[in-house]
């Protein structure tokens, strides 16, 4: 075990112990260097965490060979989802509380300062979850985040297809979005919204924005929420605007043996860019030359009037209404079952 360093953040000296620990065996990067890439995009990481609810997902021993998250169906994993303050969390770490589907209650970390990411990092956080919420009202999304999530034999250049169309469909109702590689092989697109809709609206609006798209491009986009229907197609995710579902903010690094991070993009770098060409290594010299890319998700935002008319439109003249919504959730008015396609026909093959 190394000795531990101090660095500084922002106003704030943070510890960082065994700071030589090695969390990505493959390319030999260290918890030291996770800390310092973190610092290096600073204004960027805390740009898209400032003031939100944030899931720490926390890697303390690394993402070794093997390695596994833990579920909610399975705890027994080697990392795991933290959505509670942790337990001698320095006074500085600031929480707001927020209200899972089931109703119960916890107080999540809220990033105010950069010298929070520095302290969760040296808890083994690759990856912040912010909520599309702010502290001031977390029951109301000032985000929409859409995400272009690849099915089997779909990759990130069917991703940039679905993305460019997304844009068009974004301009033609008056809107505009932000990408950002996931980290993995999807794209998402922020779109910053005025917060006067709650959590169900919010998730009305993606599912129907998904619907439009997968009309233009049916080879292409599905918002088929069972797996099996998807086929080889992208699948626009319109369950991460439910409450308690979140994405990867911008700069966060992923458990790949790469340390790829989600990195913000120009449209039209989209074409050209490669998930891989972001990480912890490349990305900080990208940052210091083009700064932070979603700056302006801050500063701007949108009515989704449209959208939601365009949701009224699609069950009043196609008979399309909810969608069935993730399988811990209690029951949500107007929702479909939540049976999927193949195993609904066995039950009434079999009833018949």
């Amino acid at each position: 075990m190394s000795a531990a360093i101090e660095v500084d953040a922002g106003s704030r000296t943070v510890r960082v112990s065994n700071p030589d620990k090695v969390y990505f065996p493959e390319r030999g990067f260290t918890k030291r260097d996770v800390v310092e890439y973190f610092l290096s995009v600073g204004d960027g990481i805390l740009g898209a965490l400032r003031d939100r609810p944030t899931t720490l997902e926390r890697w303390p021993g690394g993402v070794f060979e093997g390695a596994k998250l833990s579920t909610r169906q399975n705890n027994r994993g080697d990392a795991f989802y933290q959505k509670r303050v942790p337990k001698g969390a320095p006074p500085w770490v600031e929480t707001a509380t927020i209200t899972f589907p089931s109703g119960r209650t916890a107080d999540e970390v809220c990033p105010t300062e950069l010298a929070v990411v520095a302290w969760a990092a040296n808890l083994g956080t690759l990856t912040f979850h912010p909520w599309p919420v702010r502290r001031t009202d977390v029951d109301h999304p000032d985000q929409l985040r859409i995400d272009l999530d690849p099915q089997s034999g779909t990759d990130f250049t069917d991703a940039v297809r679905v993305a460019h169309e997304a844009r068009a469909l974004l301009r033609e109702n008056d809107l505009d979005g932000f990408p950002k590689t996931s980290g993995g092989r999807g794209l998402h697109v922020y779109v910053p919204i005025e917060p006067r809709w709650d959590f169900v609206q919010a998730r009305r609006a993606v599912i129907a924005f998904g619907r439009e798209l997968a009309r233009r491009m049916p080879d292409l986009v599905t918002v088929d929420w069972w797996k099996e229907e998807r086929g080889e197609r992208i699948f626009i995710d319109f369950n991460q605007m439910a409450r308690d579902r979140t994405i990867a903010s911008a700069y966060s690094v992923r458990p790949n043996p790469r340390a790829t991070v989600s990195a913000p993009l120009r449209w039209d770098e989209i074409d050209d860019a490669r998930p891989d060409d972001f990480d912890i290594m490349t990305m900080p010299a990208r940052f210091a030359e083009v700064g932070d890319l979603h700056a302006a998700v801050n500063d701007t935002a949108y009515s989704i009037e449209v959208l939601l008319e365009m949701a009224a439109r699609d069950e009043r003249d196609h008979g399309l209404g909810d969608m069935p919504y993730p399988p811990d959730y209690p029951k949500m008015p107007g929702e479909p079952m939540r049976v999927q396609p193949s195993r609904a026909r066995k039950v009434t093959s079999d009833n018949g």
